[in-house]
């Protein structure tokens, strides 16, 4: 595999200032790894320390081979199975124990098409739905998100879907834009206290349990010169 570039001085930043919040708490995360930043030996050299000091805290799910925002795209249950087969080997290669078949698609660009595949791969979970009519568009022409999760319970997939408030989107880049950024910052001040790592993946595996899945980007913790921390109450 050819080595990816230096990661830019900001994700870098990003990724020092996320171990650094993580030392103040005690509770789980998950990262959704795009498979293709392996090809930096220096974000492998970060997730190997990341998992040998935080261990059960951390869990590792998929985010895709690259940032391909599938249902952009006419349906190519092909290329995205190659995609996801070669994702998923790199990240139990290098996230081993601590990888989970959990997918996020990029963008939370997904499709119905996209779930058979999913499953034929064993995924168990998906957190790709963001359920506001905002970014409907994102379920590809013609789809809703009751489709997509029709289709996850067909093939006896976990939907884990964002947290939205007054029906609008309020994670990842809304926590920065305003005016969206006010009311994501209202909507994260009513989640629940985050899970206990010993309850963690029993909690979020069982199909009774309500869940309140929120989620930034790495590269939010550059903010405010590496001070940015998510709006949790921990």
């Amino acid at each position: 595999m050819r080595l990816r570039e230096n990661l830019s001085g900001r994700f870098q930043h990003g990724l020092k200032s996320f171990e650094q919040w993580m030392s103040t708490h005690d509770h789980p995360v998950t990262l959704f790894i795009i498979a293709d930043l392996f090809e930096s030996e220096d974000f492998n050299l970060w997730l190997r320390g990341i998992i040998e000091n935080y261990n059960n805290r951390i869990t590792v799910g998929c985010h895709g081979l690259s940032h391909k925002s599938w249902s952009a795209w006419p349906e190519d249950k092909i290329a995205f199975s190659h995609a996801l087969i070669t994702a998923t080997a790199l990240l139990e290669e290098h996230a081993g124990d601590n990888f989970r078949r959990w997918f996020r698609a990029p963008g939370g660009y997904i499709a119905p098409w996209m779930v058979e595949t999913l499953s034929k791969n064993s995924y168990v979970l998906d957190s790709s739905i963001n359920p506001s009519w905002v970014v409907q568009r994102k379920a590809g022409k013609g789809n809703t998100w009751k489709d997509i999760e029709g289709e996850l319970e067909r093939f006896n997939i976990i939907s884990r879907p964002w947290k939205t408030y007054l029906t609008l989107p309020i994670n990842g880049p809304a926590l920065t834009l305003f005016p969206l950024s006010l009311i994501a910052h209202r909507g994260w001040r009513k989640t629940p206290p985050p899970l206990l790592t010993a309850d963690f993946e029993s909690t979020l595996l069982s199909k009774s349990a309500e869940i309140t899945t929120v989620y930034w980007h790495i590269l939010d913790h550059a903010r405010k010169n590496g001070a940015w921390k998510p709006p949790l109450a921990i």
